[in-house]
C-alpha cells in the first residue's frame, strides 16, 4: 500500500516536496483546509507567519503582493 506523503515545502525554495510544485500546492491546501476547518482565522495567521519567512528567502520574487496571493487568497473565507 502507498504510504501518504505530506505536502510540505521544501526551504529555501518554497517548493512542494512532493510534487514539486510552488507551495502551497493544491495537495497542501487541500490539507491545511481540513486541518484548519474549524479556525479559518487561525490558518490566516499560520500561512502570515510562513508568508513572512518566505518574504525573506524569496527575495528575488516579483512583488511582496503576488507572494501574499499564492499564501493567503486561496484561504480567504469566501463571501456567501
Amino acid at each position: 500500500m502507498p504510504r501518504y506523503r505530506p505536502h510540505v515545502a521544501a526551504r529555501p525554495s518554497w517548493r512542494c516536496r512532493v510534487c514539486g510544485a510552488a507551495w502551497p500546492c493544491s495537495s497542501a491546501k487541500l490539507a491545511l483546509l481540513g486541518e484548519y476547518r474549524e479556525s479559518r482565522t487561525t490558518l490566516l495567521i499560520y500561512l502570515g507567519t510562513l508568508l513572512a519567512e518566505a518574504l525573506t528567502d524569496l527575495a528575488d520574487h516579483p512583488t511582496p503582493a503576488a507572494l501574499a496571493d499564492r499564501f493567503l487568497a486561496w484561504a480567504k473565507p469566501r463571501d456567501t
